[in-house]
């Protein structure tokens, strides 16, 4: 017995939620590059290393990917769901400090719903693409 293909959705129940999830996941991603430079410049004790380095280091990732995310490119938004369990781990990590507790929960809950929004936006693109090209 051979199960039969699911039917993709309509194109027009697809192109809204292919805007919003994008729309989400830029938010996200702008937020956690937000949260990641005022925490670093402004309240982080970083014990005498040097911030721009250490800035350089949490923020090249999201700047290889900013590209492709702007761009709405679905495989730079799956390559965003491994990146972003990075700054997961880290938040959670946070989150245990008390004196970096909002920081690390924020951090979290920002990667989470990346996560998230961007997971969902290359499921729905790429339905919507294989839409468009008439399957």
């Amino acid at each position: 017995m051979s199960k039969s293909a699911k039917p993709l959705p309509a194109i027009e129940w697809l192109e809204p939620r292919v805007k919003l999830t994008h729309a989400i996941s830029l938010a996200c991603f702008a937020s956690l590059a937000v949260v990641l430079l005022a925490w670093n410049l402004l309240l982080a004790d970083l014990h005498g290393a040097r911030t721009w380095v250490v800035l350089a280091i949490e923020l090249l990732p999201l700047a290889l990917l900013a590209p492709g995310m702007l761009a709405g490119n679905a495989r730079t938004h799956a390559w965003c769901c491994f990146v972003v369990n990075l700054y997961f781990i880290q938040g959670v990590l946070a989150a245990f400090d008390p004196n970096r507790m909002a920081y690390g929960w924020l951090q979290s809950i920002l990667s989470f719903v990346l996560f998230c929004a961007a997971l969902m936006y290359t499921r729905y693109r790429f339905q919507y693409e294989r839409k468009l090209a008439g399957e």
